[in-house]
């Protein structure tokens, strides 16, 4: 079971302490997952990210 635990608050120079809030929060959200749960998790958060990828390389493009 993938809890749903709000994400923490990161500064803006992103420092170790935002590094260990992070894995901490990902570690609370997935400590009761199983493999499969996990899977499907990165699949969404990874299709996610390069999707966003994906429009920035387009406004990239569009703006040169």
């Amino acid at each position: 079971m993938i809890h749903d635990i709000p994400k923490p608050i990161i500064s803006d120079e992103f420092t170790i302490e935002d590094i260990h809030k992070i894995r901490e929060w990902n570690y609370a959200r997935l400590k009761d997952a199983t493999v499969a749960e996990r899977l499907a998790d990165n699949k969404k958060r990874a299709t996610a990210a390069k999707a966003r990828l994906e429009k920035k390389r387009k406004a990239m493009l569009v703006s040169v």
